[in-house]
């Protein structure tokens, strides 16, 4: 792994004289007082799910495009840089920023299973990546009915290994295949654990996006940002889902659960609904686009928010369950 080039240009700034330092310290406190003002001054907070006083902070910033938070096991959060091809880890304990991996497929949502491999949505080639922590990929998918896939965009692995994952078009610039819809629509599909079985769970979306289950495996939640709703699944054993329901009239880009089951959207900052569907929060992110989220640190207790070219996180009373 190495360290971001942009980081190590900052450590090498001339030095100047003592007034005119003392006058660039006191605009860069300024300013960064005005930036923390602005992205906290409409938080909404119902049900005191953010830690008092708690702040946004920036965690990093100068990438493309920032996507798919995933935490491992110690709560450090892996994420990608999408329109640089590379996957970016931050150190929980040191705040430290480094790459991964490069050439990662144009991976988007991620997710870590059960024996630690992160596995990706590669929308290079439209495929389902299953990473080892030495950069060892194995493809999961990769077509249905032998046809490409759309381009895998985000995922969510349930407690016996199987994974949901949703197959939207999102026409990209780095494609050499023929850019229109490969599939006969935008749909959510079921990868069976252990094999390279799978199957479609709902043919009846316009966009499918975001996506999360909780952690007793027995609902799903599926964003149809196309038709801005969320809906709200049963997971059946088998895989195959029923009984959906409205959820919110809201879509997302991604998604993820707290431990009071309260949901979590992005795309104009991040809004939290309650798991009967009432808006309780929202935070607010300086910024064009807010594409995705997860809890980390070792108690998961800071929301990790990706949003274009940064990432940022917040403390909160409330505990991811990933």
């Amino acid at each position: 792994m190495r360290i971001f080039d942009r980081f190590e240009f900052r450590n090498k700034t001339a030095t100047k004289p003592c007034l005119q330092g003392m006058a660039a310290a006191a605009l860069a406190l300024c300013i960064m007082l005005f930036q923390t003002l602005t992205l906290n001054a409409q938080i909404m907070d119902k049900n005191s799910i953010i830690a008092e006083g708690a702040t946004l902070e920036l965690l990093g910033d100068g990438f493309r495009f920032t996507e798919g938070p995933a935490p491992d096991e110690n709560g450090n959060v892996y994420f990608t840089d999408q329109p640089n091809n590379t996957i970016v880890k931050w150190n929980h304990s040191t705040g430290e920023l480094s790459v991964f991996m490069d050439e990662a497929g144009r991976s988007n949502g991620m997710f870590f299973d059960h024996d630690g491999n992160l596995v990706t949505c590669a929308d290079m080639d439209n495929e389902l990546w299953s990473i080892s922590m030495d950069g060892e990929v194995t493809v999961l998918a990769d077509n249905y009915g032998g046809d490409l896939l759309n381009g895998p965009n985000d995922l969510w692995i349930r407690p016996d290994g199987g994974i949901y994952f949703t197959d939207p078009l999102y026409k990209r610039n780095y494609w050499e295949r023929d850019p229109e819809m490969q599939q006969d629509g935008e749909h959510v599909y079921y990868l069976e654990p252990g094999t390279n079985r799978y199957f479609r769970v709902d043919e009846d979306l316009v966009k499918p996006n975001g996506i999360i289950g909780t952690p007793d495996g027995k609902k799903l939640y599926v964003a149809d940002i196309g038709d801005n709703k969320t809906y709200v699944y049963d997971i059946n054993p088998d895989g195959t889902l029923s009984n959906r329901k409205l959820f919110c009239e809201l879509g997302s880009d991604g998604m993820t659960i707290d431990n009071k089951g309260n949901v979590y959207l992005t795309g104009r900052g991040v809004t939290v609904f309650d798991r009967n569907g009432e808006k309780i929060a929202h935070i607010p992110i300086d910024k064009g686009w807010t594409a995705n989220i997860c809890f980390a640190g070792p108690d998961r207790d800071m929301l990790f928010i990706t949003a274009m070219d940064a990432v940022f996180g917040i403390k909160m009373n409330v505990r991811g369950v990933y």
